[in-house]
């Protein structure tokens, strides 16, 4: 339903009434400039065929309206093909919840929570595959634990407990998670997941990133398959190894791109030992969930995506290698500009000087962020304490549009100061 032109999105995402310190949302629906359902409906022809370009800069302008959220971000997020009829689309809908529904049984079979409506918080088995019979555990999961020799399910059964300790601290303020059923879902949705994608298995703040995507989208599998496409993009930065984090290679983007835009603070902060760029960890990680309310952290999100929009997506994650023939040549050539997000033309007009695939959006973001704190970061840092104090006071009182105007200027500034230090 249109609520009319200035309302805030927590009318649509109720806060907890004892959850009083939690930031407002900046975030405001307005007749014009958000995507209202009447828009988004009209940019489909009879068959379903999808002209995104025509809502990509509306989603920049003024983001999305709550009520159509869930499923444009389907098609952001790669899940859909925009060139797809309603038919086709019903049809690969139907095989992905046919899917999970198959992927959470044979979860369910292992350990039997899966699917029950209850979830674990305390360890269930050792890593040698002994069952733990705690009382709590039991009272949890009953007495059938048998000992477990296959390392996989020892893995997987290892990360339920941390599941469920992180589901029960994720957006706790919200009235949707009063609701056992929706912890449990959330619960369910998280260890189909580390079953799922075995090199990633589950990680903290996996449960941040899958959250507004069982708010935004009822059905279970749908909510399921948004998580996995959104992981798609962001599972290098989970996946670790003995010697690694996998969001180390952003933060030494970060690094990079900071020394180029601001070599001053770049210094500085080398000189209090945060060269490595940790203090950013979180920011990269959940993508701002804990720097912005939970209705800003949408339309941060959704503002990212349609300016990095690439409407091959479907083609790269379904059919890769179609996709690898479409990109072969000019890419330039191969993709109507205006179905790109602005950030992607951006790249197209500079792929064939680069040579280089292109940053993500949100490594520019931060380094949004630490150009904004640059004079407070020089002027009163003085250990690495102080940046992380520093930066945490930007909690609640950034904004979403402004933070991304100011990344893609950001982007630009960066790309011409590249070229120039090649052509010298």
């Amino acid at each position: 339903m249109w609520r009319g032109p200035g309302t805030p999105a927590d009318s649509f995402y109720q806060v907890r009434p004892e959850c009083t310190d939690v930031p407002k949302t900046k975030f405001r629906i307005k007749i014009g400039k958000t995507l209202s359902p009447r828009k988004w409906h009209a940019t489909f022809n009879q068959e379903g065929y999808l002209d995104i370009g025509k809502t990509l800069s509306r989603i920049h302008r003024g983001g999305i309206h709550p009520s159509i959220r869930g499923e444009v971000w389907e098609f952001l997020l790669g899940c859909f093909d925009p060139k797809s009829t309603y038919a086709e689309r019903n049809q690969i809908r139907e095989h992905r919840r046919a899917q999970y529904s198959v992927l959470k049984e044979e979860c369910h079979q292992i350990f039997s929570l899966i699917g029950s409506g209850k979830f674990v918080t305390a360890p269930i088995i050792t890593e040698t595959g002994d069952p733990i019979l705690d009382p709590l555990v039991l009272h949890q999961t009953g007495n059938n634990m048998l000992k477990e020799t296959d390392q996989r399910i020892i893995q997987w059964k290892l990360t339920l407990h941390q599941i469920g300790l992180d589901v029960v601290r994720t957006d706790r303020t919200l009235v949707f998670y009063e609701k056992q059923e929706n912890l449990a879902k959330l619960w369910d949705i998280l260890a189909v997941y580390a079953w799922f994608d075995r090199d990633v298995g589950y990680c903290q703040g996996m449960s941040d990133l899958c959250s507004p995507m069982i708010i935004l989208l009822d059905n279970e599998g749908d909510a399921f398959w948004c998580f996995q496409h959104l992981m798609r993009r962001l599972r290098g930065n989970f996946r670790c190894t003995d010697k690694s984090v996998g969001v180390e290679i952003q933060l030494t983007n970060l690094a990079s791109v900071t020394q180029v835009i601001d070599p001053k603070l770049h210094q500085h902060l080398e000189t209090l030992g945060g060269g490595d760029y940790l203090f950013a960890f979180r920011m990269l990680m959940v993508l701002f969930r804990r720097e912005f309310s939970f209705g800003d952290s949408l339309y941060l999100w959704e503002m990212m995506w349609a300016l990095e929009y690439d409407p091959n997506l479907f083609l790269t994650y379904e059919d890769p290698d179609s996709s690898t023939e479409i990109s072969e040549g000019s890419k330039g050539q191969t993709k109507a500009i205006y179905q790109c997000g602005k950030y992607e033309r951006e790249y197209l007009k500079n792929a064939v000087k680069s040579k280089e695939p292109p940053l993500p959006i949100s490594v520019f973001l931060v380094a949004n962020v630490l150009k904004e704190k640059s004079p407070k970061l020089l002027l009163e840092a003085r250990g690495l304490d102080d940046v992380v104090k520093i930066l945490n006071d930007v909690t609640g009182n950034l904004d979403a549009r402004k933070a991304c105007t100011g990344a893609l200027k950001l982007h630009k500034k960066y790309l011409k100061k590249v070229q120039a230090a090649k052509s010298a």
